[in-house]
């Protein structure tokens, strides 16, 4: 991963791309928890372009950019720019990418950001477009696996893992597949509807890897030998009919007692949020909160971790970060 390279799809990135990555990234944790901070990019603007509903990914963003020290406009909405007056995806980026030193998009039409990114002058990330992909969110997803597992002594070589709910639409299992087909010796359990399988070309990716791929309905049974749990919410606003979701809604939930049941007891859980908490969906129960094993919001905040690494390396800043360490001056919750 070279500075001023765009970032698009997983398929761009190397094994030792994600391992330069996670270096960076743990070389950011004391500043992601306000420990110390660095002023390394003042000056320099991140493009915030948001046309698809978004919390965590969009604040995450921001936030890693404002800990290195810089500044963020946002547009949020198409309805909020020239978009709805009929301008083109290329003449927004050439516009925007004169304002901006680094933007990050989100566009609910697949290939949309690669459009975007095309006509940029400034490296673009992209934050999710469409069913197709999500690359931040698969990097963070593999940087908790690999912290998660390690403090049980095992690697991401190896690793079992279970995927369950909205396989077809959900762009962050999509782009976590393309990432593990990088790793070894990884069984995957794929657990959804048969509607809303896993599509043909990431199960052949995970194959031509090596991996070895179950594809069932079944839930119990798949998360009963498995060092990760990873659930989705079922990705309503991709149906054409979103009264179509409702058939599907609450097929897998995976309560305290289910797990005590079924899983073996360091299974970690993940999801990539929002969790879908409504009665008729429930996809991980609030009495899961107390488990030790629920890594959701540690997912969160390895998610600022990860994007500021990111921001660090594609603007080639990696290497001096730290020379601009401070002290933090105010009351730090997280420390005392």
């Amino acid at each position: 991963m070279s500075g001023g390279a765009h970032i698009l799809s997983i398929e761009q990135f190397h094994r030792d791309d994600i391992e330069t990555l996670f270096i960076t990234a743990d070389r950011m944790e004391p500043y992601a928890q306000r420990r110390k901070m660095t002023r390394v990019l003042e000056g320099a603007i991140l493009g915030n372009m948001f046309f698809e509903a978004s919390t965590r990914t969009r604040i995450s963003f921001g936030s890693a950019f404002n800990l290195l020290g810089g500044e963020v406009r946002e547009s949020v909405g198409t309805e909020s720019s020239s978009l709805v007056k009929g301008e083109s995806l290329a003449d927004t980026a050439r516009v925007l990418s004169g304002y901006s030193d680094i933007i990050c998009m989100r566009h609910p039409l697949e290939g949309s950001v690669a459009e975007f990114a095309s006509a940029s002058r400034v490296p673009v990330i992209n934050g999710g477009d469409g069913s197709n992909e999500h690359p931040s969110q698969a990097l963070l997803d593999l940087y908790t696996i690999q912290k998660e597992i390690m403090a049980r002594g095992r690697t991401i070589d190896g690793l079992r893992i279970a995927m369950i709910g909205d396989l077809r639409y959900g762009r962050t299992v999509h782009s976590l597949c393309k990432l593990l087909c990088l790793y070894e010796r990884v069984r995957v359990v794929l657990v959804s509807p048969r509607e809303l399988a896993m599509p043909e070309q990431y199960v052949e990716a995970l194959q031509t890897a090596g991996h070895h791929v179950t594809i069932t309905e079944e839930l119990e049974s798949s998360i009963s030998s498995v060092d990760i749990v990873y659930s989705t919410r079922i990705q309503e606003e991709r149906f054409q009919d979103r009264q179509q979701a409702d058939l599907y809604r609450g097929r897998f939930r995976l309560n305290q007692a289910i797990y005590t049941r079924h899983c073996e007891p360091n299974t970690v859980i993940m999801h990539p949020l929002p969790r879908d908490s409504r009665a008729e969906a429930n996809e991980l129960d609030r009495d899961l909160d107390q488990n030790p094993n629920l890594a959701i919001f540690r997912q969160t905040d390895n998610g600022l971790i990860v994007r500021m690494a990111l921001f660090a390396l594609i603007l080639d800043v990696a290497g001096i970060f730290e020379n601009y360490a401070q002290d933090v001056r105010w009351y730090n919750p997280r420390i005392g």
